[in-house]
């Protein structure tokens, strides 16, 4: 499944316990043509397959054994789930949400995505894959000058930008300096920086003109100009190595604001304190990560990152990351657009094997611009396979009137009265001179520079199109995994709207309706009993005695808070961390143990040093609305949705088959 895919339209996938949000699922066997179709259910006299719901059901997960099997009541669960579903849906239909121009869009994304995979093009030479994973277990490193072309280039503009690049070219290899001449010449805006380097990278990181063109140089060679769709580059090879695989790291985040000194400042300060703290033999990385850095995605997991490889991750950051040798060796700060890193080596791997990477690699390279090097493949097989056809007459009497005055052709071609002759036909559709000339007009294809055969290149575009939509129109008709793909993504879309709509957006801008909710349920909204404190967690410990001195004889003030904070943080940000509130005391971690009765008191919490201070006991009782407002909200959503179940319940006439459901029951449940 692509990695574009909005999680927002999976949401409904977690209502069925027993399913998986694997793209993976169990296709469900076709019934012989003599057994006549059963309906599982039926709503409004819509027939319902058990087909669909045996999908759903069955995503990522097989029924062959006992222990994968359901229980009774996880069967019955999750058909009400789906029946509850499949209503929404109904309802989604019957107001028009299927009709609109949003839906339609974003489900033409979709179909565009979801039905690569099954496309002949899918099927990519073994040559092709082959040659990227050998070139995967070879990182490069280059530099490049890019010449791009004015926009609207003639050919004279062409050939002028293929001039300058052979010069640049031809100076670089008399000794001019590469990375000078890339600052000096390149349209690429980063050279300005980096002086044209790329830094290292990998087959299927560069588009393959570029990267067929680097991996063939020797170190220190200049390529000819390679041109791709940015323009023409020239390249210069400066190093090849084994790829080093795969790097896991955690890191510690100090954020500062680029361009503001003063938090530069502050956050450089702050990274240096945390730096040397970590030399400390005693230091633990996981509680340094946990009490001060600022990527609050990791911090409490030890700082602890995705695996990384070369060329995924930003130059700074990844140069550091590398550069660790040892499990457990720990980067100086590093900056990066983001702020300050510390970065610690976790784990190596090595570029995993070929069997393991083929779907990956066939994925990245379906999505890269070699895949236009097989759509000739493509275009044969899709030839045969749908007994493509042409009428070569009339291919030529358009060829004539295109080829002669491309601006009148569509009034020359309708004045010989060619409009509705045929061009082509397949064994599932057919196209006429007047569908080629709509595709000219909407499509408005541009020739490479230097064609001198307009129709050709046009007439070969509109018949790629034209059979790749056949082949999409043969799957969509006749491939069940595929229809069955596509039916549960526009559902999903529909609920997904249906639920913004009736439930959703509507619990958030119900203003009045929260507030009725909220009276309605105020014993579910209570605060246990609480205490208004402030809580002081020890970092370096030097600062304890300090704090001790400060806080003895204190008690819980408003302004008790600034005041400590004054006094230590400007000097130390490492000293201690500090959190004022009113805590419930029941459920917090420190103030559960604490002595409630002592205004200041000295705790011990994992061998770190907490000061507590206790302030006025709140009793137990009722949330406040906007205390509480959140949950509140979260609640009426969920009513809202119960509401609407119920209501379609009512609107809707719902017939259940069940020697269906009993067919189902005994496939899927545990003896």
């Amino acid at each position: 499944m692509s990695h574009f895919m909005n999680q927002k339209y999976f949401w409904y996938s977690i209502l069925f316990v027993a399913f998986s949000c694997s793209p993976k699922a169990t296709v469900v066997k076709e019934e012989s043509q003599e057994e006549k179709r059963q309906e599982l259910l039926t709503i409004d006299g819509e027939e319902i397959y058990p087909e669909e719901f045996l999908y759903l059901l069955s995503k990522n997960r097989e029924f062959q054994e006992n222990d994968k099997k359901l229980s009774p009541e996880e069967l019955e669960e999750n058909f009400n789930l789906f029946v509850n579903y499949k209503l929404k849906v109904k309802e989604a239909e019957k107001i028009g949400l299927d009709t609109l121009e949003d839906f339609r869009k974003e489900f033409d994304m979709f179909k565009q995505d979801l039905i690569k995979p099954y496309l002949i093009q899918n099927s990519l030479q073994e040559g092709e894959l082959q040659k990227a994973y050998n070139r995967m277990n070879e990182t490069i490193k280059a530099s490049h000058i890019l010449l791009q072309f004015p926009a609207n280039a003639s050919r004279e503009d062409s050939v002028a930008v293929l001039r300058m690049a052979l010069k640049l070219k031809a100076d670089a290899e008399q000794g001019a300096d590469f990375n000078q001449l890339a600052f000096e010449h390149s349209d690429d805006p980063s050279a300005k920086d980096n002086g044209g380097s790329l830094g290292y990278f990998t087959s299927l990181q560069m588009v393959h003109q570029f990267e067929d063109a680097a991996y063939s140089l020797d170190i220190g060679e200049i390529s000819d100009p390679v041109l791709t769709n940015f323009g023409y580059h020239i390249i210069k090879l400066e190093d090849r190595k084994p790829n080093p695989g795969e790097i896991r790291v955690s890191h510690i985040l100090v954020r500062s604001q680029q361009g503001d000194p003063v938090s530069e400042e502050r956050a450089l300060r702050k990274v240096g304190d945390i730096y040397a703290e970590l030399q400390k033999p005693e230091s633990l990385w996981e509680e340094v990560c946990e009490m001060y850095s600022e990527d609050l995605g990791s911090k409490n997991s030890g700082g602890k990152l995705p695996w990384i490889g070369l060329g995924s991750v930003i130059p700074e950051f990844e140069r550091a990351a590398f550069g660790l040798s040892e499990i457990g060796e720990i980067s100086s700060p590093v900056k990066t657009p983001y702020g300050y890193h510390i970065i610690r080596l976790e784990e190596r791997k090595p570029i995993a094997s070929f069997e393991e990477m083929e779907p990956q690699i066939k994925s990245r390279i379906l999505r890269d611009s070699r895949s236009s090097l097989i759509q000739s493949q493509v275009t044969a097989m899709q030839k045969s396979r749908y007994s493509f056809a042409e009428n070569e007459n009339i291919i030529d009497e358009v060829r004539t009137i295109v080829d002669a005055d491309l601006r009148n052709a569509r009034e020359k071609i309708e004045a010989a009265n060619l409009s509705d002759s045929l061009l082509f036909h397949t064994n599932l559709d057919s196209k006429s001179v007047a569908d080629f000339m709509e595709f000219l007009q909407t499509e408005r294809i541009q020739t490479r520079p230097g064609s001198v055969n307009d129709f050709s290149s046009s007439y070969d575009k509109f018949v790629e199109v034209s059979l790749n939509k056949t082949e999409e129109k043969d799957l969509a008709e006749n491939n069940e995994e595929y229809k069955m793909l596509l039916q549960e993504y526009r559902d999903g879309i529909l609920l997904f709207s249906l639920m913004n709509e009736k439930v959703w957006q509507k619990a958030l801008q119900d203003e009045d309706g929260q507030l009725q909710f909220y009276e309605d349920n105020k014993d579910k909204y209570q605060w246990k009993d609480r205490v208004e404190a402030i809580i002081v967690n020890m970092g370096v410990e030097e600062y304890t005695n300090s704090v001790r001195r400060f806080l003895t004889g204190k008690v819980y003030k408003k302004d008790l808070a600034d005041r400590l904070e004054n006094t230590f943080l400007l000097d130390n940000p490492l000293a201690f961390t500090m959190d004022e509130n009113s805590f419930e005391i029941e459920s917090h971690p420190i103030l559960s143990k604490a002595d409630l009765s002592k205004n200041f008191q000295e705790l011990k919490i994992n061998n770190k040093t907490t000061f507590v201070i206790i302030g006025q006991r709140i009793p137990k009782g009722n949330k406040e609305f906007d205390e509480t407002r959140g949950k509140v909200i979260q609640d009426y959503q969920e009513f809202l949705d119960k509401q609407m179940v119920a209501s379609l319940r009512e609107s809707y006439q719902v017939q259940i088959n069940e020697d269906e459901k009993k067919k189902i029951y005994d496939r899927v449940v545990a003896d």
